[in-house]
């Protein structure tokens, strides 16, 4: 039976350099709200009858989002490097306004919060998109789930 979904994602610790208290929640809550719900069909190892489902290793190297896939078992399907050059603005601009965010929490109107949230719900909608375009012909999945790539791949990015 066919189970196109992930169940279970890594990032390369060695890639991570900082995190704040406010960034760990970002990243916890995107991995679980990610493995709890998610669509996700890597198109070779899909055609090789590999149905899943998969777990998933992401890190950076070299400016290259890395995306090792293995089955269930953990036993290695395929990988798929993508240059982030096109993410390079939205990551940056994703780390300003959750700056904008976390800050406002603490002490800025409801009214304040909800305009620095949209704005930041917007990139991240954007970035999501062009995670999308990316996985063309890659990967198919959902735009929740590639929201939630996305996060993931913003905390792989953090320089301390």
């Amino acid at each position: 039976m066919a189970d196109a979904r992930i169940i279970n994602i890594e990032l390369d610790e060695a890639t991570i350099l900082a995190r704040n208290p406010d960034i760990e929640q970002e990243r916890r809550v995107a991995m679980f709200d990610l493995i709890e719900e998610n669509s996700f069909r890597p198109h070779r190892s899909w055609d090789a009858g590999h149905h899943g489902p998969y777990r998933l290793h992401l890190a950076v190297h070299d400016g290259r989002l890395s995306m090792d896939i293995a089955d269930a078992a953990g036993a290695p399907l395929e990988s798929i490097i993508l240059a982030m050059g096109r993410f390079r603005r939205s990551i940056r601009e994703y780390f300003a306004v959750c700056d904008s965010y976390y800050k406002a929490v603490r002490k800025a109107t409801a009214k304040e919060i909800e305009t620095i949230d949209m704005a930041r719900r917007g990139i991240h909608n954007h970035a999501a998109e062009l995670l999308l375009d990316r996985f063309e012909g890659k990967i198919e999945t959902d735009h929740a789930t590639a929201r939630r790539l996305f996060t993931l791949i913003c905390v792989l990015h953090i320089r301390g």
